[in-house]
């Protein structure tokens, strides 16, 4: 019994694979921190003022969601996209992936409006005080707006990562379909072998072909 020598894949190969690999950790670890920051950042206090009453003056604070809810809600559209990444190939990866990037720069855009924004912050003290022409006085805004800024700038990143190496990342079921790669020379695997049919599975092929 001879043994079947193992089919040799280029340095080229061999390097963009590794590339790819690295793209994809580097996307998936991007984009989850990038949707996870602006998430919470949303929930953070923004902005805070005192509302002049007769009683005398009354806190009030505006947390993200109150100044803006794009923020939160592209953060969720971001980490679909994300997944779908996995799901399309050719077309629709490059649509997805590019949705990807756009919800990243919705967020960073709408996070540096929201940023100096006092409206919130006077329909509270409006719905507070029951007067509608009541605003706000001493207003202070908190760092979180940059902190949600962030979090969009990473979902971008993790969306151009996507648009440039996407085409070398796998698809979901994609290693056992047929055709979906180079065809190598298929090796005999003995149906009486356990081991032989474990390594035919992990090679992406069908044993029982």
């Amino acid at each position: 019994m001879t043994a079947v020598p193992k089919a040799r894949t280029s340095p080229d190969a061999e390097a963009k694979t590794s590339g790819g690999r690295r793209s994809l950790a580097a996307a998936l670890l991007l984009g989850a921190l990038g949707a996870t920051v602006t998430l919470l950042a949303s929930r953070q206090p923004w902005a805070e003022g005192e509302a002049r009453t007769v009683g005398g003056a009354l806190h009030q604070t505006a947390t993200g969601s109150d100044v803006t809810g794009v923020p939160a809600a592209l953060a969720i559209v971001g980490l679909a996209a994300l997944v779908a990444v996995f799901a399309v190939r050719r077309s629709g990866r490059t649509l997805v992936s590019l949705l990807l990037a756009l919800s990243g720069a919705g967020i960073v855009a709408a996070a540096l409006l929201g940023a100096s924004d006092t409206s919130a912050l006077d329909e509270k003290a409006a719905s507070t005080t029951g007067d509608a022409t009541a605003q706000i006085a001493a207003v202070s805004h908190s760092v979180w707006p940059y902190v949600a800024c962030a979090g969009g700038a990473l979902l971008l990143l993790a969306g151009l990562l996507a648009l440039r190496f996407g085409s070398r990342w796998p698809t979901m079921g994609g290693r056992y379909e047929r055709g979906s790669g180079p065809r190598t020379r298929q090796q005999k695997v003995d149906p009486d072998r356990p081991e032989d049919l474990w390594k035919a599975l992990d090679r992406g092929e069908d044993p029982t072909g």
